[in-house]
């Protein structure tokens, strides 16, 4: 039985821990903030509640296995999740309207084809087809496995199968950025290419040079559904803490690791800001790349995978909104409300151009008793992705409001109160350099899109969370988590759960 520091209680590093103690193990998890959860936090006001994190929920399958695997009671009886329907409403920029419906492949095609045109749900479904054999090709290895130490033929290998277009004289041309996938294999049509760039936007990436593989993540949404938590996503951490806490996981909030404590060539401790030393026979680091640089800053613990620091890794701007007045009925739960400029938000989020003049927001509207005062007021977030570090004046806050009043009519004559999170605010409550929010991990683009391995280059000493395999986001904290665990229990030769 190994006594195994954790530094950080944010979700990855919960679901090692719960599944390390049930495995006989003794983590004590090192939490500087004064709460557990890290980026799924929880803002409270006038009766009012909002998640300052993620929203809503994919893959749900991922917490289901770790409830499972961790004790009796299964993640139903704790938490109650419901699949929200549409999906998503979709508001172009032109004025068009779609309502996607959840899970349903053959529903979105309809609604696609009843307000964009005729053809267009077949463009889409077809896309859809061939994005479901990236899926198959690349989900084992990247989200199921530990990163291969061979890591170079996931960045090499394109899993998705583009359709090569002839051209006249010319070698035939193929897709080979999800940008490209619009032009060559969604025809170009401005809202499908909207439509399909919004899940790269949407995770921080640019869409011309995510590769296609990036194909999965719409994939993802639409074949395994979008979950909404009642009570917010925060009860989906208290859930994990609270598990934590039943396999006698400890926790110490409010307690600051300034070094991880290396003896004879490995990881042998913590060393805390009081300066006392925590012996361990591991240590599991859920924190960013800069942090866990500081923590053991005479090595390199970061592997060889290509350091997502070469890029740029977008932040996110957030907006939550007191409403008074009902929410109307049958209003979505979530609404995408495309820029103006596509281009110019591109060019703005990842090449250092100029505030496009009204981004691309996401809206949320959950309904959710538990986060309003009472039936009439209703509780909003809007959600825009910004560079990281970015400063946000007053004038950026008015065009993220003015965007979400495309979802919300009557917004300004119903507002109460807004309060505003910034990158500098996700910075401090994460530790990630300008707020940065990582990606879920991707193959192809030369390996610029994985993540670093969960075991490192220092014996003992283990990475878990979204800035490691395999990657950010919920499910791949949570997937994550399983990683690290796999790998402690049984050693290097751990492939994955079959």
């Amino acid at each position: 039985m190994a006594r195994i520091a954790v530094i950080g209680a944010g979700m990855g590093a919960m679901a090692a821990a719960a599944r390390l103690a049930v495995a006989g193990h003794r983590p004590v998890v090192f939490e500087r903030a004064s709460t557990h959860g890290g980026a799924v936090g929880r803002l409270e006001r006038d009766g009012f509640a909002f998640d300052t994190g993620p929203g809503l929920l994919p893959l749900p399958a991922v917490y289901r296995d770790l409830f499972v695997k961790t004790g009796k009671e299964p993640l139903a009886d704790l938490v109650a999740l419901t699949q929200v329907e549409p999906a998503a409403r979709h508001v172009f920029a032109d004025g068009t309207t779609a309502d996607l419906p959840n899970a349903r492949r053959a529903g979105v095609a309809e609604a696609l084809d009843a307000t964009i045109g005729a053809g267009s749900g077949a463009r889409w479904s077809a896309f859809m087809d061939r994005a479901r054999e990236a899926w198959d090709r690349s989900r084992r290895p990247l989200l199921e496995e530990p990163l291969w130490p061979n890591w170079e033929v996931l960045a090499e290998r394109e899993p998705y199968p583009s359709v090569p277009h002839k051209r006249l004289l010319r070698k035939a041309r193929t897709a080979v950025t999800l940008a490209d996938i619009g032009v060559l294999e969604l025809g170009g049509d401005p809202r499908l290419v909207a439509l399909l760039e919004s899940y790269a936007l949407g995770h921080g990436l640019d869409p011309r040079t995510a590769p296609a593989s990036a194909a999965v993540l719409p994939y993802m949404e639409q074949t395994f559904g979008t979950w909404a938590v009642t009570g917010g996503l925060r009860a989906l951490a208290d859930a994990v803490y609270a598990r934590c806490l039943k396999r006698r996981v400890e926790f110490r909030f409010g307690t600051a690791v300034t070094r991880v404590v290396v003896e004879d060539g490995r990881a042998a401790g913590v060393e805390l800001a009081d300066g006392t030393v925590e012996a361990a026979d591991l240590v599991v680091a859920g924190v960013p790349p800069g942090v866990l640089d500081a923590l053991v800053p005479d090595r390199s613990v970061r592997g060889t995978v290509p350091a997502r620091a070469e890029r740029a890794v977008p932040s996110r701007l957030t907006a939550h909104l007191a409403l008074r007045g009902a929410r109307p009925e049958g209003t979505p739960h979530r609404t995408v409300v495309h820029g103006s400029d596509r281009t110019a938000e591109t060019a703005w989020l990842f090449d250092g151009g100029a505030w496009p003049g009204r981004p691309t927001v996401t809206v949320l509207r959950p309904g959710d008793a538990a986060q309003v005062p009472d039936a009439e007021h209703e509780a909003v977030t809007v959600t825009a992705t910004v560079p990281s570090g970015a400063q946000v004046s007053d004038a950026d806050v008015e065009s993220v409001l003015a965007a979400a009043g495309r979802a919300v009519p009557g917004l300004r004559e119903r507002l109460l109160w807004h309060e505003i999170r910034t990158p500098r605010d996700i910075a401090e409550a994460t530790g990630a350099a300008g707020g940065a929010v990582p990606a879920p991990a991707l193959a192809a683009a030369g390996g610029t899109l994985l993540h670093p391995a969960n075991g490192t280059p220092l014996p003992g000493l283990l990475a878990v969370g979204g800035w490691s395999h395999p990657g950010g986001g919920l499910p791949h904290a949570g997937m994550s988590g399983a990683l690290v665990a796999g790998l402690v229990v049984e050693g290097p030769q751990f492939r994955g759960s079959q």
